[in-house]
């Protein structure tokens, strides 16, 4: 993760210079935001995984017409974004939009924007402190979000019963899956990290591996072939593929084994022909449960021993962070599959790797020098291995003799 510097104007006034980027839509933005520049949004409770791509991307400041952080939850993003040593602007108001335009150089400075050394919007400069506090403030908000979480959990739990409850609904993939560990890669938080440590459980276990989404490129990235692919109506995307878009490339998809079609309960999926013009002919998943929920119940039900989750959200906070429908197929997913599934950051100190044979082979060298070390110290093992001394000197003189 990239981090950004503050910078001055050429004229030596204080605060923080860059080319302005709007868009009322944080993922739109980040197709054309570049390393110094500010980009100018309008999002509400920032989430975690857009501010990293905006860490990402180089954005030396955010101004967000919005609040960074509502109070309603404790959203994820903003600590991030002041952490990197990113400007934070927020309840500049829509105005914001008219009154700067894109392409413009712009100065952040005290709560206010300056557009040719002239404020044109203000609002509430943010630090890290700040944001701090404003986290704990909206902690205190949770039980309104469970209170809701928990009524969408139960009415997806009477929607979708034959699947979560049954097991009914899955495809049969051609790759076996049964008793072996799967890997699922979701290109989220700290997924680049989660690859790393699983380097050589990879390597030793061969699990199968499956990917949501752009997660098929993070594996490519990581010198992984995905087995399976479940891809969604994000994954499907149009448009540039930048380091934080969801939607995966042609190559992933024509490079994978085999790909899962999610599509809704009436078999719907926008985007879906981009597969047919790529020459790929999914199985199709059918379900109202977010993609990686998905992967998972695809791999639950198949019999896999095992489940490592790469890049998926595992806390409370980032359960929330997410602020969407989903999070009830999330948590009732995580239910149905239980004591299976292990988050890739807990590898490491589970799996301890494979005894090869060098490493049993150099313990017992290790023994027997060891043993004939001791041996070597008592009276009895010196009168034996001066035997073995002579034993020796004769085979190497029988052996001269059979030459000369």
């Amino acid at each position: 993760m990239r981090f950004p510097s503050r910078q001055k104007t050429t004229a030596g006034l204080p605060g923080v210079v860059g080319t302005a980027r709007l868009d009322r839509r944080t993922p739109t933005l980040l197709r054309r935001l570049h390393s110094g520049d500010i980009a100018v949004i309008d999002h509400l409770d920032l989430d975690r995984h857009n501010a990293e791509a905006l860490v990402d991307r180089g954005a030396v400041a955010v101004v967000n017409a919005s609040p960074f952080i509502s109070g309603r939850y404790p959203n994820l993003g903003p600590e991030l974004l002041a952490r990197a040593g990113v400007a934070l602007l927020d309840e500049v108001g829509p105005e914001v939009f008219s009154k700067v335009g894109d392409g413009a150089t712009v100065r952040l400075h005290d709560g206010q924007l300056f557009v040719k050394d002239e404020p044109v919007v203000s609002g509430r400069q943010l630090d890290v402190d700040d944001v701090r506090r404003l986290m704990d403030q909206a902690r205190s908000g949770l039980s309104s979000q469970l209170e809701s979480f928990t009524h969408n959990t139960t009415e997806f739990l009477r929607r979708e019963q034959d699947l979560l409850l049954h097991g009914q609904g899955a495809p049969v993939t051609r790759t076996k899956i049964e008793g072996r560990p799967v890997v699922i890669v979701v290109r989220g938080y700290d997924y680049r990290e989660d690859l790393k440590r699983l380097r050589r459980y990879i390597r030793e276990q061969r699990p199968v591996l499956i990917a949501v989404d752009a997660g098929a490129d993070a594996l490519l990235d990581a010198g992984h072939r995905p087995d399976i692919v479940v891809v969604g109506e994000n994954g499907l995307g149009q448009g540039s593929h930048d380091g934080r878009s969801a939607a995966v490339t042609e190559k992933a998809l024509r490079g994978a084994r085999e790909v899962v079609l999610h599509t809704d309960r009436a078999g719907r999926a926008v985007g879906s022909e981009r597969l047919e013009r790529l020459g790929v002919h999914p199985q199709t998943f059918s379900a109202a449960a977010t993609s990686e929920d998905v992967a998972m119940l695809l791999a639950d039900q198949a019999g896999a021993s095992l489940i490592v989750s790469v890049g998926i959200h595992a806390t409370l906070d980032e359960f929330l962070d997410k602020q969407r429908a989903g999070l009830a197929s999330t948590f009732l997913t995580r239910l149905r599959i239980g004591p299976k599934l292990v988050d890739a950051k807990g590898v490491p100190a589970l799996y301890s790797g494979r005894v090869r044979l060098w490493q049993l082979v150099l313990v017992l060298l290790t023994g027997v020098a060891a043993l004939l070390l001791s041996l070597g110290s008592t009276p009895v093992g010196q009168e034996w291995l001066s035997s073995v001394q002579a034993w020796f000197d004769d085979a190497v003189r029988w052996a001269e003799g059979l030459f000369s």
